[in-house]
């Protein structure tokens, strides 16, 4: 086991100490514009996947730098997706179900709060409601994430210049509140990218596409996620910016141990990445930041078991049979990707309250 552990220290260590493109952009700059992608409960093996289903075509293969976090929570050895977002919006570990607030439900300053102070513009997006554990731990400061009515309310006086989910029924008849905040709520059934003119006639952007979490990649959420992101980004792009994308559903297949329903998510959120990893080696000062609240499911990629003529059984290696351990969440560590001016301090192994202080360290 120690062998294992110091192999994979080595390795993390020839990885930060890699030779650098220049797109990457190290050295002293730091990013003008940060993106925060969040593949909710992508363990290594959810990455694995890709990798097996894709014939390795996966756009983690851009990444130079790469890390390990641990996810444990202030309360339990095994996280929750509201504890280990707080951990990287506020910096601080807390307990399961605790949004944006410490494990004394006092509420701690989150990543928007900092950022719009410095004069960055902030968005949020997901697969899930938008009031979700995930993304609300980036804007609001709740007792327990099942309370997405008062989270809700939280978002519309918070400082978030965008977002784009699901979750419409939790926003209901608020439009005084919509009002008053300057927003312009979009409840549409797809998002198109948004042209930068059309910024001059919203001052705040809202998509609403579905009463509660949105349609699965495998039916009839399309290119959301993409469109979303674009989106996102095209509306905040003429400043700094800070932007959190979520691919949320990874978490619900691993719940539902769910092969295909993960493998799908996978591939949507694989997109994405595809995406905004073009735009920031376009634009030079794009920091892409890629990992994961928790693991979900204990997923293994094992070699399928076949039975000969004989009744002996015997595994193939070269057909897979995915299995699953859990319906739950597991402890297992999570792979951090990062691209572009500061990726380099995402290398090494920490806490994941470290995401936090390093985004911090790195905002101009």
């Amino acid at each position: 086991m120690k062998k294992a552990v110091y192999s994979l220290i080595i390795l993390l260590g020839i990885a930060g100490c890699s030779t650098i493109p220049k797109t990457q952009g190290h050295g002293t700059k730091k990013p003008k514009r940060i993106i925060l992608l969040i593949g909710d409960g992508m363990g290594l093996t959810q990455i694995s996947s890709l990798y097996v289903e894709s014939d390795n075509t996966t756009n983690f293969n851009r990444f130079t730098h790469v890390g390990l976090m641990n996810p444990k929570s202030a309360s339990h050895k095994i996280t929750d997706s509201a504890a280990g977002a707080t951990a990287f919006a506020c910096g601080k570990k807390t307990y399961n179900g605790a949004i944006g607030m410490g494990p004394d439900t006092t509420s701690i300053p989150n990543l928007v709060e900092i950022l719009s102070a410095r004069k960055y513009e902030t968005g949020v997006v997901a697969t899930s409601a938008i009031t979700h554990a995930t993304p609300a731990s980036f804007y609001s400061h709740t007792i327990h994430r099942k309370l997405e009515y008062d989270i809700a309310g939280q978002l519309l006086k918070s400082d978030i210049d965008f977002f784009a989910g699901g979750g419409s029924k939790y926003f209901a008849h608020r439009e005084s509140d919509m009002k008053l905040y300057n927003w312009t709520i979009d409840s549409s059934k797809s998002v198109q990218p948004i042209p930068v003119k059309s910024r001059q006639g919203a001052e705040r952007l809202g998509y609403l596409l579905g009463e509660n979490g949105l349609p699965t990649a495998q039916t009839d959420r399309g290119n959301f996620l993409h469109n979303a992101s674009e989106a996102a980004i095209t509306f905040l792009d003429k400043s700094k910016y800070f932007l959190m994308i979520e691919g949320s559903q990874i978490d619900w297949g691993g719940h539902a141990n769910d092969y295909s329903y993960v493998n799908s998510e996978m591939k949507d959120f694989d997109k994405v990445l595809g995406y905004v990893l073009d735009y920031a080696e376009k634009d030079g000062e794009t920091l892409i930041i890629v990992t994961a609240d928790h693991e979900t499911g204990g997923l293994a990629l094992n070699p399928k078991a076949e039975t000969d003529l004989q009744g002996k059984t015997n595994r193939n290696y070269d057909s897979i049979e995915p299995s699953f351990t859990t319906g739950g969440h597991t402890a297992a560590l999570i792979p951090v990707f990062a691209y572009g001016p500061g990726a380099a301090h995402f290398t090494g192994m920490y806490e994941n309250t470290d995401i936090f202080k390093k985004i911090l360290e790195l905002a101009r």
